[in-house]
């Protein structure tokens, strides 16, 4: 076997830490529950790359996964965050702190943010509440401007000699871009691709959704990004909620059609009740219909309230995001 394809057996890797093909590790951040929320470190030539980073609480899992590789501070190259979502990019600024060499690749809506969070925490707060966001997330670290690099379509950076292409991606976020990883075939998605979690796996394999999270979620963007995603025909996706899907390019594409289908059937749902005076709990309680049909005929026998309080913050802010899609002026 390729030592690229697995672990060296003498590195123990922490229990948050999942090894995955070509030097590839996923770190379980630990946000909200386990396997809610991945961050990705990729290794190659003995260079090291963090793409999304969770939390600040997240920062001592992202070092001891360097750690246990036998990795040094000073050799990772690149972070970079899908988005500046918190789930995605609050701990951003605080891992800089310990990667003195690391340049931080972010998307030019998003970079602002990163050097002065002021405004990324105010936009949050609103959504989650001061407790909320102390208990979470924690304060918000600036990121030096000059260590900042901007993304664009198309662009190319190295990791040793591996290359990443970034590509914009809108629909979930305006600051959004997703990175195609050439040896593995495989995007790392953030959320443009939808969310997988796997407790919902069964014999037919992973199943996906959208998710609609404030303030940004433009159907028609989003669906023309997966769309560009399939078109690479890749053989795997790197979900940040979560963890790898696919495996083949016939089960990405399995995933996709699913993804745009749901996508098609929540934007239904939200015309139809876009005027009703009780609209939010009805988004909710659409969402979750929807979601337990498509479950059903997935072949998950789970209980419906067990489903309903595993997406009990998806509905949540799906259904926020979306009040905030069809109150948006036309174009």
């Amino acid at each position: 076997m390729s030592p690229a394809l697995t672990t060296p057996p003498t590195l123990a890797l922490p229990p948050c830490v999942q090894p995955l093909p070509h030097g590839i590790y996923a770190i379980d951040t630990g946000f909200h529950r386990d396997v809610f929320d991945a961050a990705y470190l990729v290794v190659a030539g003995g260079r090291a790359a963090f793409i999304d980073t969770g939390t600040n609480f997240a920062v001592p899992r992202l070092m001891g996964a360097l750690r246990a590789l036998g990795l040094g501070v000073d050799a990772v190259d690149w972070v970079i965050p899908t988005h500046v979502h918190l789930d995605h990019a609050g701990g951003v600024g605080l891992l800089m702190q310990h990667l003195p060499k690391a340049k931080l690749l972010v998307h030019p809506r998003g970079a602002r943010h990163m050097v002065d969070p002021a405004k990324l925490w105010a936009g949050a707060m609103a959504v989650y509440g001061e407790a909320e966001m102390q208990r979470s997330y924690g304060e918000l670290e600036p990121v030096p401007a000059e260590r900042v690099v901007e993304s664009h379509d198309g662009q190319v950076v190295m990791l040793a000699d591996r290359p990443f292409k970034l590509i914009d991606t809108p629909g979930h976020a305006r600051h959004h871009h997703c990175i195609w990883d050439e040896q593995s075939r495989g995007w790392f998605t953030g959320d443009t691709f939808g969310l997988s979690y796997r407790e919902f796996d069964t014999a037919q394999g992973a199943w996906i959704i959208p998710t609609s999270t404030p303030v940004q979620f433009e159907p028609e963007a989003l669906q023309a990004s997966v769309q560009r995603l399939l078109a690479a025909e890749p053989e795997c996706v790197y979900l940040t909620h979560y963890g790898r899907v696919g495996g083949s390019v016939a089960e990405v594409q399995r995933l996709g059609a699913l993804l745009l289908d749901l996508l098609a059937q929540t934007v239904a749902l939200g015309r139809r009740e876009q005027n009703n005076p009780q609209r939010h709990e009805a988004l909710k309680a659409g969402q979750l219909q929807i979601f337990i049909d498509s479950l059903s005929a997935h072949g998950c026998t789970m209980p419906r309230a067990q489903i309903a309080e595993l997406l009990s913050i998806d509905l949540e802010l799906n259904a926020q995001g979306m009040a905030v899609w069809l109150d948006r002026p036309a174009a």
